[in-house]
C-alpha cells in the first residue's frame, strides 16, 4: 500500500481523544492553524461531548465527528480506515493504546501519540513494526514534550557539527510547569511496572537488527556539577534518550560513534537533592497498590493546570555538542511544555505527516527520522525556538 492509495480517505487527520484535556487543546490549535482545505475530524467515545466541542471550535461545521472506543476494536478499525493520519491522546497507552496501533499498522494509516511509556513503545515495535512496514504506515510515538524538543534538538545540534566523526551531545532540561492527571497516571503506571518494562526492552533487543559499522549509545551518566551550563546535572530516566538513540541509529549524519546523555539541570544543590528524593518516594509508593490508588485519586485523568498557570510556564533544553575538534551550544525553548506546547507540537506533527514532502519511511520511526527538517521548520514558525547559543 502506498500513500497515494490513501488519498481518497474521508479525512487527512483524525484526532482521537479530542475531548480530554490535551485533546481539547490540540483540537483548538488545529481549528486555529490548519490550512484551508484540510479535512479533519475529532473522535472519541461520547458523541455528545464531541459535538459540544465542535460547536466551540472556529469553523466547527467543517470538522467531522467519529465515535470510537478503545474497548471496541472494530470501531478503531473503522476510524483508521477513515484517516490518512490518526493522532491519539488516549492513555495510559500501555493500557488503552495497542488496538489503535494495530488498526493503523494493518490499514496503512500513519499513527501519532503522546506516550512517554518505554514499555508501550517497545511492545508496539515487536508486535506491529513489521506489519506497518508492509503497509507503509508510519508509527511515531512520543510526539509531545516527550520527546520532540529533545529528539529534534539533538538533530539540530548534530547538524551544526562536522560530518563523519565521533559526536558527543549532552542535553540539559529546565522547566517551570505543572502536569495533568493523565500524565500523572501514566507515570504511576510505569513506576509500578518495572519488571514488565525490562521484559519489553529485552524482547525488543532480540527483534531489533544490530547496528553494523557504527555505534550509538545513550548512557545514563552520573549526577555532577556541569560547568558548561552552570547547574547540577541529574540523569533523567525518561523515554527521551531512547528516542534520541533510535534516531542516531537510523541516520548516518550522527556519525560513526555517537553518544547522548540526558539530564535535568538544577541551579541549587538542595533543590536537586530534594527532587531526587521526591522521585524516589513516588517510585516506592507506586509499588504498593493502596498507596498507588491514593495518589491516583489526588489528580485524576482529565484534570490539568489553568490557562493562567500555563501562560506562566516555560521550558528550555540546552545542548552541548562536541566532535571533530568543534564544540557547539544550542537551545530549544518555548512556553508551557506539558500542554500548550505539547498540543502545538502534536498538531504540527500530524500536519507534517499529512501535508509535507517527507523522506520515504515506514514502520516505527522517530520524529527526527520521519519529519526532521520539515517539523523543525514548522515548530520554529509556530514560535518554538531552535537556536545556536553562546557558550559559558
Amino acid at each position: 500500500m502506498t500513500r497515494l492509495n490513501r488519498a481518497d480517505r474521508p479525512y487527512d487527520i483524525v484526532l482521537f481523544g479530542a475531548t480530554g484535556f490535551v485533546g481539547t487543546l490540540t483540537a483548538e490549535y488545529l481549528a486555529a492553524h490548519a490550512p484551508g482545505g484540510l479535512r479533519w475530524a475529532i473522535a472519541g467515545r461520547s458523541e455528545t461531548k464531541l459535538r459540544r466541542l465542535r460547536e466551540r471550535l472556529p469553523g466547527g461545521a467543517e470538522i467531522g465527528v467519529l465515535v470510537a472506543d478503545v474497548a471496541d476494536p472494530a470501531s478503531l478499525r473503522r476510524l483508521a480506515e477513515h484517516a490518512r493520519v490518526v493522532a491519539t491522546t488516549v492513555g495510559p497507552y500501555v493500557t488503552y493504546g495497542e488496538e489503535l496501533v494495530a488498526a493503523c499498522a494493518d490499514t496503512g494509516t500513519d499513527y501519532l501519540d503522546l506516550t512517554g511509556e518505554p514499555e508501550f513503545v517497545d511492545l508496539m515495535y515487536v508486535r506491529h513494526d513489521g506489519r506497518a512496514r508492509e503497509t507503509g504506515a508510519r508509527l511515531v510515538h512520543a510526539c509531545g514534550f516527550d520527546s520532540v524538543p529533545h529528539d529534534l534538538g539533538v538533530y539540530f545540534t548534530v547538524r551544526q557539527l562536522p560530518e563523519g566523526v565521533p559526536l558527543r551531545v549532552d542535553g540539559f532540561v529546565t522547566a517551570d510547569a505543572s502536569f495533568s492527571g493523565g500524565t500523572f497516571a501514566s507515570a504511576l503506571n510505569q513506576f509500578a511496572r518495572g519488571r514488565h518494562l525490562l521484559a519489553a526492552a529485552r524482547d525488543r533487543r532480540r527483534h531489533e537488527p544490530r547496528l553494523v559499522g557504527r555505534r550509538a549509545t545513550t548512557p545514563a551518566g552520573a549526577p555532577r556539577f556541569a560547568p558548561e551550563v552552570g547547574a547540577w546535572a541529574l540523569p533523567l530516566p525518561t523515554i527521551d534518550p531512547q528516542v534520541v538513540g533510535r534516531s542516531a541509529k537510523a541516520l548516518e549524519r550522527y556519525g560513526p560513534d555517537f553518544r547522548y546523555r540526558h539530564y535535568a539541570a538544577v541551579r541549587r544543590l538542595p533543590v536537586a537533592v530534594g527532587g531526587a528524593a521526591a522521585v524516589g518516594a513516588l517510585f516506592a509508593a507506586a509499588q504498593l497498590p493502596p498507596a498507588r490508588r491514593w495518589l491516583s485519586d489526588r489528580l485524576k485523568p482529565g484534570d490539568g493546570p489553568s490557562a493562567e498557570k500555563r501562560a506562566r510556564s516555560w521550558f528550555s533544553v540546552r545542548f552541548v555538542g562536541e566532535g571533530g575538534g568543534r564544540r557547539v551550544f544550542t537551545e530549544v525553548s518555548g512556553g508551557d511544555p506539558g500542554y500548550d506546547e505539547t498540543a502545538k507540537i502534536f498538531a504540527e506533527a500530524a500536519l507534517s505527516l499529512a501535508l509535507d514532502d517527507l523522506p520515504p519511511t515506514a514502520g516505527q520511526v522517530t520524529t527526527a527520522v520521519a519529519m526532521g527538517d520539515a517539523l523543525t521548520e514548522r515548530l520554529r514558525a509556530a514560535g518554538i525556538t531552535f537556536r545556536v547559543a553562546a557558550g559559558r
